[in-house]
């Protein structure tokens, strides 16, 4: 199959927040021969490389004067299965949710709390996705990616990937691995993860006593719905910050401002905030600006109402992290990439 590259194509479609942008040249790739191609057109024609994948951790602030490319490549597979342990690949253009599904219906627990996360399998590695509990990496059994320096296929193991919260070596290299499938270590005898509150209240509530990973992953869709705006209605790209990591002290003396602060003590003796009552409590949970918003129901996540542009959207962004910064002293990082 030969790599079909169009011009001037509005990236409207491709991005989570619906912002009217265009790429000078737009192609899919299907397999690793269309990616090879892809890197080829791009250096003979002078272009940077922009690859995409679900366009859900993205804010885009202007035209792309680059070829993007978007990664379309299918197939799962389980490649052993000792029956117990099963070791399971996805090409990187699968789209996130649908392969915890699948690996729900194939009987295999582990990434049932990642449930109805946007975007693809490629990216996940990306940002080390994590929600409910569990990291990507706590299920994380390898990855192959091209090196766009030299051309060559690598294949990575855990400890070389880097994984921190929200963050990879991918995400510190930009522009050097392009991710073409990924490993899963999952369980046919699961260890569930029900730390969080509201995932066992949600199991409870439904008179749940022994839940199974399809259970949990139900559990989580439902409260994902309820708490956050689906894309395909209102434009967003989900957790638009990070939860900042502070000292035990800052944390302490926090609390004694705020007796109610939401805070979560880590293994090096640090303390995540959420970044959602920080910005709560900042008031701008609702807020609207023209067509740039805050949603009304999660104020973690920042919204375009229809024709907010990508720079508006990042404004608002900015006039949160001052005003955060100036009432708690807390540095807030924009979660998705901004381009």
């Amino acid at each position: 199959m030969s790599l079909s590259i169009r011009q001037h194509v509005s990236l409207k479609p491709y991005n989570s927040f619906g912002v009217e942008v265009q790429a000078r040249a737009f192609a899919e790739a299907h397999d690793d021969d269309e990616v090879r191609e892809a890197l080829a057109h791009a250096r003979a024609h002078g272009l940077s490389l922009l690859v995409i994948g679900g366009g859900s951790n993205l804010l885009l602030t202007g035209d792309q004067d680059a070829l993007v490319l978007r990664m379309a490549s299918r197939g799962l597979r389980i490649l052993a299965d000792d029956g117990e342990r099963v070791l399971v690949e996805a090409e990187a253009g699968e789209p996130w949710h649908p392969f915890v599904l699948w690996t729900l219906e194939q009987g295999l627990g582990g990434l049932e709390n990642l449930s109805l996360i946007p975007g693809t399998v490629g990216a996940a590695p990306m940002q080390n996705i994590g929600a409910y509990g569990v990291e990507l990496k706590d299920v994380f059994a390898g990855l192959t990616a091209l090196d766009r320096q030299s051309g060559e296929l690598r294949d990575f193991v855990l400890e070389e990937c880097r994984f921190a919260y929200r963050d990879s070596l991918f995400k510190q290299q930009p522009g050097r691995w392009l991710i073409l499938r990924v490993r899963f270590a999952l369980s046919r005898r699961p260890t569930l993860h029900l730390d969080y509150g509201p995932v066992c209240q949600r199991l409870a509530e439904q008179g749940i006593e022994r839940p199974t990973p399809k259970d949990v992953s139900r559990a989580i869709c439902a409260i994902r719905s309820e708490k956050l705006p689906d894309p395909a209605q209102l434009g967003n790209a989900g957790s638009f910050f990070k939860n900042p990591v502070v000292s035990a002290e800052r944390a302490a003396r926090l609390r004694q401002q705020h007796a109610d602060l939401v805070a979560y003590p880590q293994p090096d003796g640090q303390v995540k905030l959420a970044a959602g009552w920080l910005i709560e409590r900042a008031g701008w949970k609702g807020f609207r600006d023209g067509d740039a918003g805050v949603h009304r129901l999660q104020a973690l996540v920042l919204v375009n109402y229809g024709k907010a542009s990508g720079r508006q959207l990042l404004d608002l962004a900015r006039r949160i992290q001052v005003d955060v910064a100036a009432r708690f002293g807390v540095e807030l990082e924009i979660e998705p990439n901004v381009l």
